[in-house]
């Protein structure tokens, strides 16, 4: 392999998304990556070990998922972009500690390769049973933000985005691949380091005397500074003031809750981002993301063949989530068609925004494969009956 003088490796490449992904990581300016081998992730972590040491990164196989996910943090105060990479058990065990990176606003990307659970479930089969967990899995309110590639080449660019937009906002941003996804081996195109967009992290220039770590600026984010600098930093998960030290009043509480919260939901017309098919004049869409987007392809090709105004929505952005896009939609069509590997999770977003002014049909899978896009078309033909 032979990269260029930033550590990426140009042009077009036969690899799978577990391999694109960390391909995307390095190309991002990531450093540090802390993991624990776990079906179907360990792709990613075998090719940062073996990219890391020609590009001057550090890799930490831990001895777990949970010192994995607070490791990574420690990194990020230190001055490196850095990711996490796991699956549904581990994803798991990492739920504290992407409740910490929101409460302390610390930049990282976790990666999740879905797998079909519960438990230890099918390691080696697809699921997208973790989707509502990378919203709420931690207790407690406060914003993040997932990313859906259905590719490996969006394997490699979406990490990119995940990183920019980490640091950009200051959370904890969730990249959420499935097995599919990630053992699929497609061409990827990786452009040259200068034609990469990536968004360096924003750090306080003024007097280090005034710097306050958790003073907002107008887009409610905060500037960093590294530990280490001269700066006099404190950071808890404990609720604390713009200085970083705890103040245990329900007033500061709320103050700082509501900053977490709304510095994604005041920005997310700047971070959701989705793809659009026919859904103009559709009688029916189909919301879909990750694999399922493309499973979906043939049953809505199907569907309109047989006159059947289908338009498709795929969720690139799945977090925040398109809120007013689908209550707009929801105003002029039959029905939405969500398809999932899952027994229901996204689709009870869109029936939320729906609001009733059109239901929102299911297609269930419990996870092993993905659909058959006849269960797909079948719904979508029921839909227009009974929507």
């Amino acid at each position: 392999m032979k990269a260029d003088s930033s550590g990426v490796l140009t042009g077009s490449h036969f690899i799978d998304g577990d391999h694109a992904c960390a391909e995307g990581a390095i190309a991002a300016g990531c450093r540090f990556v802390a993991g624990y081998p776990i079906t179907p992730s360990t792709e990613v972590i075998e090719r940062i070990a073996e990219r890391f040491p020609l590009v001057g990164g550090v890799f930490i196989q831990m001895e777990d998922e949970i010192a994995s996910s607070i490791a990574i943090q420690g990194a990020v105060w230190g001055g490196k972009k850095a990711m996490t990479v796991t699956s549904g058990p581990g994803f798991s065990l990492m739920m504290e500690h992407i409740g910490l990176a929101a409460m302390t606003e610390t930049p990282c990307v976790f990666v999740d390769v879905q797998r079909a659970g519960p438990s230890t479930g099918l390691p080696t089969m697809p699921a997208q049973g973790d989707m509502m967990q990378a919203r709420w899995g931690s207790h407690g309110d406060y914003g993040i933000i997932a990313l859906c590639p259905n590719s490996p080449q969006e394997s490699f660019d979406l990490t990119i985005k995940a990183f920019n937009l980490s640091e950009r906002y200051r959370v904890p941003v969730m990249l959420m691949l499935d097995e599919c996804v990630g053992h699929m081996t497609e061409r990827v195109v990786i452009p040259k380091s200068e034609d990469i967009d990536v968004f360096e992290r924003r750090y306080y220039d003024g007097p280090k005397k005034k710097y306050l770590a958790y003073e907002p600026n107008e887009d409610l984010v905060p500037s960093m500074v590294n530990a280490g600098d001269g700066y006099r930093i404190h950071i808890t998960g404990l609720t604390h003031d713009e200085k970083g030290y705890p103040a245990m009043s329900p007033k500061v509480h709320a103050k700082l809750v509501h900053r977490l919260v709304h510095k994604i939901k005041f920005n997310a017309k700047n971070i959701i981002e989705y793809e659009a098919d026919q859904i103009d004049d559709a009688d029916v869409i189909v919301v879909s993301y990750g694999i399922t987007s493309r499973t979906a392809i043939p049953a809505i090709e199907q569907a309109r063949w047989e006159g059947v105004k289908v338009g498709h929505l795929r969720l690139i952005v799945a977090w925040p989530f398109p809120e007013e896009l689908i209550r707009s939609l929801a105003a002029k069509i039959k029905a939405f068609v969500v398809p999932e590997i899952n027994f229901g999770q996204m689709v009870l977003e869109v029936e939320r925004c729906a609001a009733g002014k059109s239901p929102a049909f299911l297609v269930p899978h419990a996870g092993g494969a993905v659909h058959n896009p006849k269960d797909i078309y079948n719904v979508i033909v029921k839909s227009v009956k009974e929507g």
